[in-house]
């Protein structure tokens, strides 16, 4: 996979209503959520000891990469291991399906009896882990509503009640309690696509009042443990 622009904004739930009401019109809802586009996203980030990854994010740094286990709607069934690199704009994900036993393996940086296979995520995962000593970081949950334009590759998505948990990394955890990261009245906007966006869907976008977001989910989470 190739680079992809990823832009990011925050916005006013109110904006968020009326833009999702526009792009009703104009893309289709990812098929893996509700009627609405809606589903639930769970993320275990992994960082070293001092936060490189986070303070990267802050300080600016040009090349960042992170890496997360993420899975949907509270379905352990289908779980990712996935790798996020960042040049300034431009990102690119890498992933792999990995089951609930492999991710707490992984969780616990059990990784000596894993099976590496060359060119995967999770060799260069176990790789990091043993340079770097990465380990589990900050969970973020949220709600997201994700519109797609398949010709082109557009893809946009709202996330709202963003959440995190102070001093707990059992992503698999049932029963636990969570902060909020974000006020109540924003929203995280993102847009990413590979080369144009089409100027039905540029139009709208340029014209909803938001702000460019500098700082990622994970920042935020980050800033609050």
């Amino acid at each position: 996979m190739n680079y992809r622009h990823e832009l990011k904004f925050i916005m006013t739930p109110a904006n968020a209503l009326l833009l999702k009401r526009l792009l009703f019109q104009l893309m289709e809802t990812d098929p893996n959520g509700d009627t609405l586009g809606r589903y639930m996203v769970r993320s275990l980030y992994f960082d070293t000891l001092g936060g490189s990854a986070f303070f990267d994010k802050i300080d600016g740094v040009e090349y960042r990469k992170k890496y997360r286990i993420r899975y949907y709607n509270n379905d352990t069934d289908f779980i990712r291991l996935e790798s996020k690199l960042k040049i300034d704009d431009l990102s690119k994900k890498t992933q792999e399906r990995i089951s609930l036993d492999l991710a707490q393996h992984l969780m616990k940086g059990e990784i000596d009896e894993i099976e590496l296979k060359p060119n995967s995520v999770l060799t260069d995962f176990a790789l990091d882990i043993k340079l770097n000593a990465l380990r589990p970081s900050v969970i973020v949950d949220y709600q997201r509503t994700a519109f797609l334009q398949k010709e082109l590759d557009v893809r946009i998505t709202f996330d709202e009640l963003i959440r995190s948990r102070v001093y707990d990394t059992d992503l698999f955890k049932t029963d636990y309690a969570s902060i909020t990261v974000l006020e109540p009245e924003e929203v995280v906007l993102e847009v990413k696509y590979n080369d144009i966006i089409p100027s039905t869907i540029a139009d709208v976008i340029k014209h909803t009042p938001m702000t460019r977001l500098a700082v990622s989910k994970y920042a935020y989470c980050y800033n609050k443990k």
